[in-house]
């Protein structure tokens, strides 16, 4: 049977190869270490889950909710952008609550979409920034995703030569999966080229409160005229360790913020209340959850980095997010990330996300996430240190290996 127009659009999910590689594992009796998805780990802050509790008590909660999110939850979001960027918000008119930053980013592809609209998209990047616009039926025109002055060059031709013209760009940093930092002065660029061509910028921020080196990492709304041409979405899901509780939000252009809000009236009833009520009182708060699930990364990041490297894989600290962009060693280059991932369940029981997942430009990486503690990452680098002690990997024999898979 001929599958339907929007999935056609859709390519094969490469992480369900190593997914499923990963579950015959542990069926087997495996203990697989699992650096692959960026799932947290950690346990939600304590406080939040008991307001959690005490909200759910009451009946009157359990009604449908506002799509757009309760005006407290708003109001919280806007003091933390006062607060931790000295941006100035309308609860009402600048800000929507969504089920987590992916949400918010597929349907505001939704609202502003039309066929053959041109979109350009960092390569790699986190597949809903492609494929949310792809589904709503635009189109994908890649650019390079260094936050430098090779960014705009490449930009610059991507609106000359596209037809139709670009309507929106898209960035997101740091960065999933290569944790890439931006800076003011790289946003200020940004804005004035959004304005002179008239482009919207969708900046994507979930990790923004995930940061080890330097300075905290700014928002693109932090320069004067952004909200003109802007809209930045954040999640709580790795600052408050909330995966699971699905809860974002879309900030910044007044009419594209209304739009979003719009869409999102048609599709859901927004959070559950007491989620919301929650998610509040974790915004108010006076920031020592975020202080310590930052540390713990921080921890787990220079155990992996120091571990790694002894076991004879050289990976570059990210500076921010939960995730390590690590270059394949050079023995297995030629295979391929989604190889080399599979190779590393069958043989090293780690399992790592494979960079072309993210775009074919991220093919020579596999993406490693901190969500394992030291100990367990200590155990990874001990059965990696084993893994390439034993195993040969020279051009000749790559195929004998995949074929013995």
């Amino acid at each position: 049977m001929e599958e339907f127009h929007k999935v056609r659009r859709l390519p094969p999910y490469v992480f369900e190869q190593v997914n499923r590689l990963k579950a015959s594992a542990r069926a087997a009796g495996a203990d697989i270490i699992d650096l692959g998805m960026g799932n947290p780990d950690l346990p939600t802050p304590q406080s939040v889950v008991d307001k959690l509790c005490e909200v759910v008590r009451d009946p009157r909660t359990h009604r449908y909710s506002s799509s757009k999110g309760i005006p407290g939850l708003r109001r919280a979001q806007a003091g933390y952008y006062a607060r931790r960027f000295g941006v100035k918000l309308n609860p009402d008119t600048e800000i929507v609550a969504t089920l987590g930053s992916k949400e918010g980013f597929a349907n505001m592809a939704q609202a502003i979409t039309a066929p053959g609209d041109v979109i350009l998209c960092p390569n790699p990047t986190y597949p809903i920034h492609a494929f949310g616009f792809l589904m709503a039926g635009g189109v994908i025109r890649s650019i390079p995703g260094e936050p430098d002055d090779s960014f705009f060059g490449p930009v610059e031709r991507a609106v000359k030569y596209s037809i139709p013209k670009p309507i929106a760009l898209v960035l997101n940093y740091p960065s999933n999966p290569t944790a890439q930092v931006a800076s003011l002065d790289f946003y200020r660029e940004v804005v004035a080229f959004a304005k002179k061509h008239e482009i919207i910028v969708l900046s994507d921020l979930a990790y923004s409160e995930i940061y080890f080196d330097g300075a905290p990492p700014p928002s693109v709304l932090q320069v004067p005229g952004a909200k003109d041409v802007a809209v930045e979405f954040t999640s709580m899901s790795k600052t408050y360790s909330m995966p699971g509780w699905r809860m974002g939000f879309a900030v910044g252009n007044e009419r594209l913020i209304s739009a979003l809000a719009r869409v999102k009236s048609y599709l859901d009833y927004g959070a559950f209340t007491p989620i919301q009520v929650a998610a509040t009182h974790a915004l108010n708060g006076d920031g020592t959850d975020i202080e310590e699930v930052r540390s713990i990364y921080h921890k787990r990041r220079d155990v992996m980095v120091d571990s790694f490297a002894k076991a004879g894989w050289q990976v570059t600290p990210p500076a921010a997010t939960m995730f390590a962009w690590a270059k394949i060693p050079e023995p297995f280059a030629a295979m391929g990330s989604l190889e080399f991932s599979k190779l590393l369940v069958e043989k090293a029981d780690v399992a790592v996300a494979p960079g072309i997942g993210f775009g074919e430009q991220g093919d020579d990486y596999v993406r490693i996430a901190l969500v394992e503690n030291e100990h367990r990452i200590r155990q990874a680098a001990r059965n990696l240190k084993r893994f390439f002690a034993t195993t040969s990997v020279a051009p000749d024999n790559i195929v004998s290996l995949k074929a013995h898979r």
